[in-house]
């Protein structure tokens, strides 16, 4: 498994190669645009909240800057679990006997609205059942009792295994967990928006939102285009519309995934995962070829824009991949992804916290990004269509979870850490100042500069961008001419950027 990756492998998921995004979609946009809703992002959550609202005769506008599923949606690794990620030991401290019972319930229920949608809509996606195992790290068989007891409690079908889960590697005990499942999400999401543009919803791609108003009727602006709606979803993994209240309960994280051939059968089609931190998780998918399937493992979480070694992290992961599994070949994909962690475990789904009326989000997966998708789009449709959801007070993107007070103290002096580069002294007050083809810091601003003799094309990971930089969702192009060439600009701790 030491060969590397070529360079297009290197951010390309397996179901991307399997499943190209499309491209335009839905034609133009009229200068005026009326809908009962209105979709921001068309991934998991944005297209399942579309899909049950025009289900029940809305008229539904979904608008993306890119592909349909061409966000975070496409670089999952498609477990869906009801036995969550943030353990419900711990979940039950934060939330509550109740709280975590709602949790496993709505998870529960995700799965099988997913379920029923593909076989509704006749949507091949290698939906199927499969079991889901969680092994202990070296002398962590304690936390598999805590989570035993705790899943029980919740009302998981779960069960304590005294053997390894894999005959050929002895992981030591384990808890398996029944009626998880597992899916292709690309080829799901596809026919999802079939089936919207079926029953009269509109989806139009490579439009970006450039400002979102709340209200009795809500307004979105797109260059020259405005589109009023009912009701406004915001579905964009990381919410777009400046909610600070959202963004300071929740930290992101960056997870990595490598993919490698193996021989069909060998490995059980399951949903496996350790109790290590950072964590790994590990799934079989079908390949194109029936002789041989793909095994994909992931894990080496870090919080984003704090540490800059992936290719250290994805060595670990080979590293862990071989040891585990000998049949494996030659990795033959790696990519990455941005997980959305909330300080409290749960999403938040629902009404848009301060003066955004009749503005709903979705965000904080908290590494199970599908099912929470497809709960969002049970939890919105509910709310938007004035139908009680027993699950929204669990869900409310304004609550406050006096339990979770600590660890959200701790996220929020992360923060306030990073941001200290701010108010030190830069390499140069002015752009001129700085020599062709080198980066420094500069005076004022957390950005960091170059000079070069061409405009180059940045992304980074956040829209905090100085005068002279058009930005939006993510894409940034240095505008600033200077005497001695362009300077391009990226952005310093704690935001990254990828050229």
């Amino acid at each position: 498994m030491g060969q590397q990756p070529t360079r297009e492998s290197v951010t390309r998921s397996i179901w991307m190669a399997q499943t190209p995004l499309s491209g335009d979609r839905g034609g133009e946009l009229a200068a005026e645009t009326e809908c009962d809703v209105c979709v921001i992002g068309a991934g998991m959550a944005g297209l399942s909240t579309a899909y049950q609202l025009v289900s029940a005769g809305k008229r539904v506008l979904v608008l993306d800057s890119g592909p349909v599923a061409g966000g975070e949606s496409a670089r999952t690794t498609a477990h869906l679990a009801s036995a969550l990620d943030d353990r419900f030991h711990r979940l039950e401290k934060l939330h509550g006997a109740d709280g975590a019972r709602l949790a496993a319930e709505s998870h529960a229920a995700a799965i099988d609205s997913i379920e029923q949608i593909a076989r509704s809509e006749d949507i091949a996606c290698d939906f199927q059942r499969v079991d889901g195992f969680l092994f202990a790290g070296a002398g962590e068989t304690d936390e598999l009792d805590r989570e035993l007891e705790a899943a029980q409690r919740a009302g998981l079908s779960v069960e304590r295994m005294g053997e390894s889960c894999w005959s050929w590697f002895d992981t030591g005990p384990c808890l398996r967990f029944r009626n998880q499942a597992e899916f292709q999400p690309l080829r799901y999401l596809s026919g999802l928006a079939r089936a919207i543009e079926r029953r009269g919803g509109r989806i139009v791609t490579g439009v970006r939102a450039t400002r979102l108003e709340g209200g009795k009727r809500c307004r979105v602006m797109a260059r020259d285009r405005r589109v009023h709606a009912g009701a406004l979803v915001v579905a964009t993994n990381s919410p777009v519309h400046g909610v600070l209240a959202i963004h300071g309960k929740q930290a992101a994280y960056r997870s990595y995934v490598i993919a490698a051939e193996v021989p069909a059968g060998e490995i059980p089609h399951a949903l496996y995962w350790d109790t290590l931190d950072p964590y790994h998780y590990v799934r079989v998918a079908r390949a194109d070829r029936s002789e041989t399937e793909w095994l994909i493992v992931g894990g080496e979480d870090h919080r984003t824009g704090q540490e800059n070694d992936g290719e250290v992290r994805f060595a670990r992961l080979v590293e862990w991949t071989r040891e585990r599994f000998p049949m494996a070949g030659e990795v033959a994909m790696r990519w990455s992804g941005q997980v959305m962690e909330p300080a409290d475990g749960l999403a938040f789904i629902g009404p848009s916290p301060g003066l955004h009326p009749n503005v709903y989000l979705a965000t904080g997966d908290s590494g199970n990004g599908l099912t929470h998708g497809a709960l969002a789009g049970v939890l919105l449709g509910d709310l938007i269509l004035g139908r009680e959801n027993p699950w929204a007070r669990l869900y409310d993107p304004s609550r406050v979870s006096m339990r979770a007070l600590g660890e959200l103290a701790r996220e929020t002096l992360n923060v306030a850490a990073q941001y200290a580069d701010w108010l030190a002294p830069g390499d140069a007050s002015d752009p001129d100042q700085l020599a062709p083809g080198k980066c420094d810091s500069l005076s004022g601003v957390p950005w960091q500069v170059m000079h070069s003799a061409e405009p180059r094309r940045l992304k980074v990971s956040a829209g905090w961008v100085p005068r002279g930089v058009k930005s939006m969702c993510g894409e940034s192009r240095a505008t600033h001419p200077s005497p001695s060439g362009w300077v391009c600009l990226r952005a310093a701790p704690p935001f990254g950027w990828r050229g």
